[in-house]
């Protein structure tokens, strides 16, 4: 049987007139796309366009809802009420389930964005909210959490469907979680780097982590975040390297979960 994984990407994360990467582009290269809900990028408009463009290219639709903070494009920590967060989590899932039925399509995933998703990873409190929030929606919605993670733990003690991802465009530090953004080098932009940690952790299923630490890992699906202006080659890149080591890509719904 050969190997399966899910390549996604991070869209819909323009507001009004603006525009943040080639959604048009990426969708051409991703199986799964999580589109911005609205609080940290993302406006009913975009959500439409994304969720009909990504139909008519077979790609999956799943739900990327960030802390509400458009200034700092939900990159800012914030601290609040695990129950609150509940809420607004299901606020953002209930957001695009809407636009999406403009399109008769089904919101099949859901991955939290930048400090949310870096939380949630370790606080468990959190990754406990992000899940409620998925089980009282749709308990079918597929939670999509950094391997290793509190949200994997999170997951499966509530008993959904748990994608464990791994980042194309992100370092790691020793303890399974992504580098900050505030030091040099966090993100990947070279796709030749990208692409050997992305074998790696799919065929060999290990992660080399910034001090050069080799940690166990597995992986479902892997994300390319779209905002940055080096994707579309490295994602290009990606998906080569994965058909070349014989690894077959497929949207998240077709994936087996263990």
């Amino acid at each position: 049987m050969s190997m399966m994984v899910n390549l996604n990407a991070d869209m819909a994360e323009g507001f009004g007139a603006y525009d943040i990467g080639d959604d048009t582009s990426i969708l051409k290269i991703i199986n799964s796309a999580s589109i911005a809900c609205g609080f940290h990028a993302g406006d009913p408009l975009t959500m439409r366009r994304v969720v009909a463009d990504a139909k008519r290219e077979g790609v999956s639709v799943g739900a990327h809802p960030g802390f509400n903070d458009l200034w700092g494009f939900g990159r800012r920590r914030i601290d609040m009420r695990p129950d609150d967060l509940e809420y607004m989590v299901a606020y953002q899932i209930g957001a695009l389930q809407a636009l999406a039925a403009y399109s008769a399509v089904k919101v099949t995933h859901l991955k939290p964005h930048g400090a949310l998703n870096n939380m949630a990873a370790e606080n468990s409190d959190y990754a406990m909210a992000i899940g409620r929030a998925i089980k009282t929606v749709d308990r079918d919605i597929i939670y999509v959490a950094l391997a290793g993670s509190e949200m994997e733990k999170a997951g499966r003690a509530l008993g959904l469907k748990v994608a464990r991802e791994g980042f194309c465009d992100r370092l790691y530090e020793d303890d399974g979680n992504l580098t900050s953004r505030k030091l040099a080098g966090a993100v990947i932009k070279n796709p030749e780097v990208a692409a050997k940690q992305v074998v790696d952790m799919v065929v060999h299923r290990t992660i080399t982590s910034r001090s050069g630490k080799t940690i166990p890992c597995k992986v479902d699906t892997l994300c390319v975040h779209g905002d940055e202006p080096t994707a579309i080659a490295l994602a290009r890149h990606v998906r080569e390297a994965l058909d070349l080591s014989g690894v077959r890509l497929v949207p998240l719904p077709d994936m087996t979960f263990d």
